[in-house]
């Protein structure tokens, strides 16, 4: 094991932590990624055959480059959906809920409008055809109040695309899979959170929002900056127009995928610390590499981790089995859901069997049980798409390579 690492080219930067030996590569990858101009800071924790054999960070945490350090949080936006479905998989696993109940029997508002027969599995496979967020709020600001956005959804018409049942709920997952699991066990969320899945497996930081007393861990968030006041204008245009075009190209309905992700003032919210004061759970985890590869190292040896026991087999094998395939009709691309996970690529190929979730600005985790390994990135620059970007898997296939090469 290394307390410093080097990285293995002259663009790499130098990271921190500890590299068990094999897999020297992932940390090297992770450096060459952190060696490009305006990287930022990212941390990687990566467990094979029940132990951690990466934990490491480097670059900075913000703008005026402070060091990213081993204790640094950073908010991972999509990834927050996998860790959700993991602590509703727990509920389920403890008999307080059921894949296949209808959500009105915990939630009596919600069973009315074509909704009656809903269900925890149409939410977390993204097939409750709730994932139009733009009809719920005039403004994004709206999304900070749950009260609001649970009375909209429990008033809202399901919309089944023809073309396909899967549409990626990129911002309704959080008050639907959240509200179920409120009045599941009669805590608020954050204290559902805690009790059921932070304390339980142990995390080194891991929360929805951040607490005022843990700030100070946290990296800043390195958004794209905007152009000049004069050129503001038209450079958003011209970027919503190029994803128009994109939808279009891939035969998808423009207002069914702009209005899962894009209701107006989302960047007022992205860029505010209004943010990390309320529950999103679709978008606002907070949490270190470690916690989240601690999470799939679990999901990864068939519920068990450090010798303890957190979900049944069974679980963990309903919850990874997928329900469906063809493309999904927000995103455009085959997603093979699983009941609150995505399939799991990389530069090294598509990973049979393997299952997670990735996020805006390129955070993201995953468990591949056949390799018996759990990967986990956080990174404060944001790029890419709204499920990760080519850091993530670049380095996810050097963790894969590691592991195929590993003595058995």
């Amino acid at each position: 094991m290394n307390a410093h690492w080097p990285g293995g080219s002259p663009r790499s930067l130098m990271i921190s932590g500890k590299v068990a030996a094999g897999f020297e590569a992932v940390a090297n990858a992770l450096a060459a990624q952190l060696g490009r101009p305006n990287a930022g800071g990212a941390a990687l924790c990566v467990w094979h055959r029940g132990e951690v054999v990466v934990d490491v960070w480097g670059g900075t945490r913000d703008a005026a480059g402070t060091p990213w350090t081993r204790d640094t949080v950073a908010l991972s936006f999509s990834t927050t959906k996998g860790v959700m479905a993991t602590l509703a998989h727990r509920l389920v696993d403890s008999g307080r809920f059921d894949y296949d109940a209808p959500l009105a029997e915990l939630w009596p508002e919600f069973g009315r409008a074509g909704k009656e027969r809903l269900t925890l599995r149409h939410v977390l496979a993204h097939r409750a055809g709730l994932h139009g967020v733009r009809p719920l709020v005039e403004n994004a600001t709206q999304m900070l109040d749950w009260n609001h956005m649970t009375r909209s959804l429990a008033a809202a018409t399901p919309r089944i695309d023809r073309r396909g049942p899967s549409a990626y709920h990129a911002l309704t997952y959080g008050w639907l899979v959240g509200e179920v699991i409120r009045r599941a066990t009669g805590m608020s969320l954050s204290e559902a959170f805690e009790r059921e899945l932070a304390r339980p497996l142990e995390l080194d930081g891991a929360w929805l929002g951040c607490p005022s007393q843990e700030r100070h861990r946290l990296a800043e968030l390195l958004l794209p900056q905007p152009r000049a006041a004069a050129t503001r204008g038209f450079s958003a245009k011209l970027a919503a127009l190029g994803i128009r075009c994109a939808w279009a190209l891939l035969g998808l309905d423009i207002a069914n995928s702009s209005g899962a992700f894009l209701p107006d003032g989302i960047d007022q919210i992205l860029r505010s610390e209004r943010l990390l004061d309320v529950e999103l759970p679709a978008m606002n985890g907070v949490f270190t590499a470690r916690a989240l590869a601690r999470i799939y190292a679990m999901l990864a040896s068939q519920g068990v981790v450090d010798g303890s026991r957190y979900l049944s087999s069974e679980t963990v094998r309903k919850a990874s089995t997928v329900q469906g395939r063809g493309l999904d009709t927000v995103l455009g691309i085959p997603m093979a859901w699983r009941l609150g996970y995505h399939l799991v690529g990389t530069t090294a190929g598509l990973l049979p069997g393997a299952f997670g979730h990735f996020g805006y600005g390129g955070s993201g985790a995953f468990a591949d049980p056949r390799r018996e390994l759990a990967f986990a990135l956080t990174v404060n620059r944001v790029a890419g798409t709204p499920l990760g970007d080519g850091r993530l898997v670049k380095i996810a296939a050097a963790a894969v390579r590691a592991a195929d090469r590993r003595p058995a």
